[in-house]
């Protein structure tokens, strides 16, 4: 049985939370930068590590910060000064010390704890590839008017999205960008609604937007592919349906192509790509190494909050509605105390036991972003699913497998797109997050003016909720409780306001 997928988790926080560094928006663009003079650097005698160096959004506050970096050893990647974010490679292993009593630095640290030429060990699993006996099978159980390989997607029917496709499948005018892997744009099911001019390689921290940088760096970096087929594969007759077959998907590329890894300088790219290149909705199913959860009393990690909180709310006052998976740790993530035994995970990870309300799972428990847990074909939160009271937003189909449809694979996964026009299931909340991406596209596309705070409304308001189970929560069936839901109706830990609802999502 395949593992999920490593790529599988974020949180979601409170909105109210008040994170360092406020920020304001100034007009002025992100600036790249050559390297410093080694003249005019400190000794370089560590390895070679990224920083955030997170200052008030002023222009004259930024370049004078960027003098003092060159002067502690710093080059200048990249200066983000609309949000006061500026990202740095430095060799000098007090770099972080000397820049945080600049003045004009409100917060610094490091990106990671390895060297930026480390390699990682991190194991990503395998989707569950269909082989040629298994498409000709589904696709003899297709109804008229269904996908060759729509038998197999339970998770369609689940929230209406079979439906709402003959109603309305979404505007070409919305966008979700898919922050992820990379995308192969060539898949027949993807190529008619992808969007190029608003595509790029955010790897390290600049985006690059030459064609083709966006796609996965090789056939193993299969997850955002299978992301983005959740969302918008053409109902063309080919393959699969997306949840949105009428949207545009754009992929924004972000894991680093040596370690598999999501970096913060590469998201925060993301998320201003997104917002300045017209992006409605974007899609987040990770987590930000090389921390499990960043802790606010840590400089380094602190800090890494703070960039990317300004790149996301960059973003939403933008007009982008940030939608992130909620982790496939079964955590609890309004409990009183965790243990993160995997962090960090480009070194040699520790055993830890932090404070939820303390230390954040990011992008997801930013402020603003929906937050998203799994559901399988019972419509009963996924074994692995994180949750949390006030923290989850919405939940979608995830797939569970212990949970098993009715279908011609009786799979209890979830189908969709994999690079080289190939189709594959996976499993965890990353799969979840697209669904509700998706819904929230199609809200858009029937509410073109909504703000991302309203649509996130809409989708709360449309959603159904189960409501808390009856009895024990038991998946695997081994007789001892799992995980505990509480709250109402309404609202409660497993499933926030309920699981989203894309046949509502166009015609209310």
């Amino acid at each position: 049985m395949a593992p999920l997928p490593r790529r599988r988790r974020a949180l979601a926080i409170p909105l109210a939370m008040a994170l360092a560094g406020a920020i304001a928006l100034l007009p002025n663009a992100a600036s790249a930068h050559p390297a410093a003079d080694a003249a005019d650097s400190a000794a370089a005698d560590g390895p070679l590590l990224s920083y955030v160096v997170n200052t008030r959004v002023d222009p004259h506050t930024v370049k004078s910060v960027e003098g003092a970096i060159v002067k502690a050893g710093g080059e200048v990647v990249i200066a983000y000064g609309k949000i006061g974010v500026i990202v740095v490679h430095s060799a000098n292993p007090g770099f972080a010390a000397e820049i945080r009593k600049v003045r004009g630095v409100q917060t610094a640290g490091a990106t990671r704890t390895a060297a930026l030429s480390a390699a990682s060990t991190t194991e990503l699993g395998s989707p569950e590839v269909l082989t040629a006996a298994e498409v000709a099978k589904a696709s003899s159980k297709a109804a008229a008017g269904q996908e060759p390989l729509e038998a197999n997607q339970w998770d369609l029917p689940a929230i209406g999205a079979d439906k709402a496709a003959t109603i309305n499948p979404g505007s070409s005018k919305v966008t979700v960008a898919v922050i992820d892997t990379g995308v192969d744009d060539t898949h027949p099911d993807l190529a008619a609604n992808f969007s190029a001019s608003q595509s790029a390689n955010c790897v390290g921290g600049v985006a690059d937007t030459t064609p083709g940088a966006w796609r996965p760096s090789d056939s193993g970096a299969y997850h955002g592919t299978h992301v983005a087929g959740e969302i918008a594969a053409a109902r063309n007759g080919i393959g699969v349906a997306g949840v949105a077959p009428g949207v545009k998907v754009a992929s924004i590329k972000v894991a680093d192509p040596v370690t598999e890894l999501f970096f913060p300088e590469s998201v925060v790219c993301a998320f201003v790509f997104a917002a300045d290149h017209g992006v409605e909705v974007t899609n987040n199913s990770y987590y930000i190494d090389p921390w499990l959860y960043n802790c606010m009393d840590d400089p380094d990690q602190r800090a890494i909050v703070d960039a990317v909180n300004r790149a996301s709310l960059y973003s939403q006052k933008k007009g982008v509605l940030n939608v992130a998976s909620a982790g496939n740790s079964n955590d609890d993530l309004d409990s009183a105390s965790l243990v993160d035994n995997s962090s960090p995970d480009d070194t040699t990870a520790v055993t830890r036991t932090i404070d939820p309300h303390k230390c954040f799972d990011i992008p997801t428990q930013l402020p603003g972003i929906a937050t998203v847990a799994a559901t399988g074909v019972q419509n009963l939160k996924s074994y692995y699913s994180s949750y949390g009271l006030g923290v989850i937003d919405v939940a979608g189909p995830g797939g569970d497998k212990y949970q098993i449809p009715d279908t011609a694979s009786r799979n209890g996964r979830i189908l969709s797109t994999l690079p080289g026009n190939t189709y594959g299931y996976l499993q965890g909340t990353s799969m979840a997050s697209p669904h509700v991406a998706a819904v929230a596209a199609l809200v858009k596309s029937t509410h073109p003016h909504a703000t991302p705070a309203e649509v996130l409304r809409i989708l709360k308001a449309e959603a159904v909720n189960p409501g808390c189970p009856t009895g024990l929560y038991d998946p695997d069936g081994n007789g001892v409780q799992d995980s505990t839901c509480t709250g109402n109706k309404h609202v409660n830990s497993f499933y926030g306001y309920g699981i989203v609802n894309a046949l509502a999502a166009v015609t209310k």
